[in-house]
């Protein structure tokens, strides 16, 4: 496929697909891009957290390991199209899905092979799974116990990446998933680069069969109004609790509203479709809000409207925005912003006008 693209609709500029040099910068894209395995067409609520890369097992090391918010892992292999033995990548994967349910049945195994290979001990591990995905401490807890019985069960997800996807790959993936209890997903990663930028587009399949992927655990639920506000009714404040039904009733009126899919906490999803097809903020049922800058990047259009939103919640709602905000999920206590609440729409407002 050729892109073009122009400067205000002149200077037309055509190009071409590029190709990566080999599976090792494939690997290190998807380290630094876990968004570059679009999950969130799945399940908006998906973050995907990549681990570690070549993670040891005895079938030999995995490509990447990844694992979401609520403790599912994600087990990794890329190829490029030109490697003679992508045609065994699905025994590949599967083959280590078998031995990390034979090598850590003791998780304390798995954990000391994850310090050995990201070089962290296991607080550090803790606190960056709690950062990344804006967790409280009980929430951590359960997201690490949710990953040891995952591991204990045989229970992961499979992704399969690859430069170009063949056709016999895709029926394979489709057979395997209407007549089995695993979750297979391929990846088809288009690269452009032009100058100093570079352009991805992921393509997803394996999301035909609509089973239990996003339940396998049985820990996730689909929230609704009345069960988010039930929540947030017995753990919030009357103030806080006013201040979060008047950011979602604003959010109703002016916003397309997805219902995520937690375990323990509920959150809504606002989709300004002007804007972005992914959310601009997500509300929890404890009082959280996430302000998803870092979904704000599939094109320059796009990543003003990012700019713009931050400085808006900087400027008109007195919000403390971290400098490194464009990469990331900002994650705001209740009590950072409830009493903020009418300024947050104003800004929001302006930015939607």
């Amino acid at each position: 496929m050729t892109i073009i693209i122009t400067n205000n609709g002149k200077e037309p500029k055509k190009i071409e697909e590029s190709k990566f040099d080999d599976e090792d910068k494939l690997q290190q894209y998807i380290y630094d891009a876990p968004e570059s395995i679009p999950l969130y067409e799945i399940d908006e609520d998906i973050r995907l957290l990549i681990l570690a890369r070549e993670f040891g097992t005895s079938s030999g090391p995995i490509d990447a390991i990844g694992l979401d918010q609520d403790g599912e892992i994600y087990v990794i292999e890329t190829k490029l199209y030109k490697n003679p033995d992508k045609r065994l990548v699905l025994a590949q994967v599967l083959d280590y899905g078998a031995a990390i349910a034979k090598d850590y049945r003791d998780f304390g195994n798995f954990i000391i092979e994850l310090e050995k290979r990201i070089g962290s001990d296991l607080d550090t591990i803790k606190n960056r799974i709690r950062s990344f995905f804006g967790l409280t401490e009980n929430e951590s807890t359960v997201l690490l116990e949710n990953l040891k019985n995952n591991i204990f069960s045989g229970n992961f997800r499979f992704v399969v990446l690859m430069d170009k996807l063949y056709d016999q790959l895709k029926n394979l993936i489709l057979f395997i998933n209407q007549n089995s209890q695993f979750s297979i997903y391929a990846v088809e990663l288009k690269y452009y680069k032009y100058e100093n930028l570079e352009l991805t587009i992921p393509k997803l399949f394996g999301t035909e069969i609509k089973k239990s992927t996003i339940q396998s655990t049985g820990t996730r639920k689909k929230w609704n109004e009345n069960m988010f506000f039930e929540y947030a009714d017995s753990s919030l404040r009357k103030d806080q609790l006013d201040s979060i039904r008047k950011l979602y009733d604003f959010s109703k009126e002016y916003a397309k509203i997805s219902w995520g899919s937690g375990a323990i906490t509920g959150s809504f999803n606002t989709i300004f479709e002007n804007i972005s097809p992914r959310s601009l903020y997500s509300a929890y049922s404890d009082g959280r809000v996430s302000l998803n800058f870092h979904w704000l990047h599939d094109d320059s259009q796009m990543e003003q409207y990012r700019d713009e939103f931050k400085n808006k919640m900087n400027a008109i709602a007195g919000l403390e925005i971290p400098s490194d905000y464009r990469d990331r999920f900002v994650y705001l206590d209740i009590n950072d912003w409830y009493d903020k609440v009418d300024k947050i729409i104003d800004g929001i407002k302006s930015l939607i006008k």
